[in-house]
C-alpha cells in the first residue's frame, strides 16, 4: 500500500472517501469474546512501543503500522514482527487503513499537529481511537475531538497511562475519601537535561520522507535541518513546548485529585533562558492556575536543568490535615508535623492503560481517560502557553475554559490550517 494520489491527498481532513459503507464492527457493536481488536498504529517514534504493547495483547492485533519515514516504517513492520512472529502491513499515509472496515482502531501517536485530525478522520471512519498526550494541538481542537466522539460513538481514549496504573488510582481515592482533608492546592515539576537545538538551515528534503504528509493539517513551511523528528516540539507551529509535551501527565493528576475542571486564572512565567537557540517554547516555566472553590496547580519545568540532589516529587498535594506525594508509581502521606502516616508503592506501564482501551471496545467498560476529561487536562497546558505568549494572565470561563475579555488570547484558541484540512466534525 503506497501514498495516495495528489487528488486523493488534496482532499485532506474533509474528505470522507470509503466512510460510507462502514461494517458491523465499526457501527458500534461490542466485539465478542473470541474476536481480536485490529489496530493501525500512526507514528512510530513513541508509537513503536505502542505498536509492541498493543502486540503483546492476547485479544489484539497489529494490523498496520503507519509513518510517513520509510525508514521508521521498515523498522517498525520488523519489529511487530518480533514480538509474535506476526506480519503487518506497513503504510505511508494512514487514511488507507481507515478504508479497511474489519480495522477498529487507530492508534495516533505523531506529532502534536496531527492528533486531532487523525482522531477525528478516524471517528469518521468508524474507528476508536488511541491518541497520545497532548489530545490536541490547540483548545479548539480539544472540543472538536468530544464532539466528533459523541457524534460518531466512538471510544476515544488519550495516552496519560498513569490515570489505568493502580496505585495513582490508589492514591487519588485517597485523596478523595479524606486522607488529607480538603485538598487545596497540587504542585508538579517535570526536570531534564535537555540540550540545545541550536540555529537550522534550510535543506533539502530527506528522500526518505514525505514532508508534505508530515505537514499534514499545518500550514506548508520549507523543511529545516533542526525540527525532525524530535525538536518540533519546541516550535508553536506543530508542538506545545515541555509544557504540553511531559507537563500534562503531571497536570491531569493534580485536577484529578483536586476534582477541579476548567480554570479561571491562568498566570505563567518563564522563558527560553538556559540556551539562545532557534527553540520557541520556555525551557524554564511556571504556571499557576486557580480553580473555582479556591483550589489551585502549579506547574515548574525545567527542561535544562534536571535539579541534582534535590528530586523534586512528580505531584505534591496539600490539604488542610496533611500532604500526599506521588513519585513514579509510589504515593507518600504525611501529617502536618511532617511524620510519615501511610506508604504504598506499586509499578505502572503502557500495558494497564492499553487493557482498558481494549475493554472499553471489547465489553464498553469506562475509560480512565476519556476524551472529555482528557481535553480537560490538556486545556490548561494550552491556557499556560497562551498566557506565556500573549505575557499576562488570562482569566477564563467556569464552565468550559474558554479565555474571556482578551481578543490576542482568543485569537490563539485555534489555528490557521493548510487550504481543505481543516478538520471537520
Amino acid at each position: 500500500m503506497g501514498q495516495l494520489t495528489r487528488r486523493e491527498f488534496v482532499g485532506g481532513v474533509a474528505a470522507s472517501v470509503g466512510f460510507s459503507a462502514l461494517s458491523a464492527r465499526a457501527a458500534g457493536e461490542v466485539l465478542g469474546a473470541n474476536e481480536r481488536v485490529r489496530v493501525a498504529v500512526m507514528g512510530l517514534s513513541r508509537g513503536l512501543s505502542l505498536a509492541r504493547t498493543f502486540e503483546q495483547q492476547p485479544d489484539a492485533e497489529v494490523a498496520y503500522v503507519c509513518d510517513v519515514d520509510r525508514q521508521r516504517l521498515e523498522r517498525g513492520v520488523a519489529e511487530v514482527q518480533k514480538v509474535r512472529g506476526r506480519s503487518t502491513t506497513g503504510v505511508l499515509d494512514f487514511r488507507k487503513c481507515l478504508d479497511d472496515k474489519t480495522l477498529d482502531a487507530l492508534v495516533v501517536a505523531t506529532c502534536n499537529h496531527w492528533h486531532a485530525a487523525a482522531t477525528i478522520l478516524a471517528c469518521k471512519a468508524g474507528k476508536h481511537v488511541y491518541v497520545e498526550k497532548p489530545c490536541s494541538h490547540t483548545p479548539a481542537e480539544g472540543e472538536w475531538m468530544i464532539a466528533a466522539a459523541r457524534k460518531y460513538q466512538r471510544q476515544v481514549q488519550m495516552g496519560n497511562q498513569r490515570r489505568s496504573w493502580p496505585i495513582i488510582r490508589e492514591a487519588i481515592a485517597a485523596l478523595h475519601q479524606g486522607a488529607i482533608g480538603r485538598v487545596y492546592q497540587a504542585q508538579s515539576w517535570y526536570v531534564n537535561r535537555r540540550g540545545s537545538i541550536g540555529r537550522g538551515q534550510a535543506a533539502p528534503v530527506p528522500d526518505h520522507l514525505d514532508y508534505d504528509l508530515w505537514q499534514g493539517p499545518a500550514p506548508r513551511r520549507p523543511y529545516r535541518s533542526n525540527v525532525i523528528h524530535y525538536n518540533w516540539h519546541w516550535f508553536w507551529h506543530w508542538g506545545n513546548g515541555e509544557l504540553g509535551n511531559n507537563g500534562v501527565h503531571m497536570i491531569d493528576l493534580c485536577r484529578w485529585g483536586l476534582q477541579a475542571d476548567y480554570p479561571i486564572q491562568v498566570t505563567s512565567s518563564g522563558g527560553r533562558f538556559h540556551f539562545q537557540d532557534d527553540q520557541e517554547t520556555p525551557d524554564t516555566h511556571t504556571v499557576a492556575f486557580l480553580y473555582p472553590d479556591n483550589k489551585q496547580i502549579v506547574w515548574h519545568g525545567t527542561s535544562c536543568n534536571p535539579l541534582p540532589g534535590l528530586r523534586p516529587p512528580d505531584v505534591l498535594f496539600t490539604g488542610d490535615k496533611g500532604t500526599l506525594e506521588i513519585r513514579g508509581a509510589s504515593f507518600t502521606i504525611y501529617e502536618l508535623d511532617g511524620k510519615v502516616r501511610h506508604q504504598s508503592k506499586g509499578s505502572g506501564s503502557d500495558a494497564v492503560h492499553v487493557r482498558n482501551f481494549l475493554e472499553a471496545i471489547r465489553q464498553g467498560q469506562t475509560l480512565t481517560s476519556e476524551i472529555e476529561e482528557a481535553h480537560k487536562s490538556t486545556l490548561p497546558c494550552h491556557l499556560g502557553n497562551i498566557a506565556h505568549r500573549v505575557g499576562r494572565s488570562l482569566r477564563c470561563q467556569a464552565d468550559n475554559g474558554h479565555i474571556l475579555h482578551d481578543k490576542e488570547a482568543q485569537q490563539l484558541w485555534s489555528r490557521e490550517y493548510e487550504p481543505k484540512w481543516e478538520p471537520v466534525v
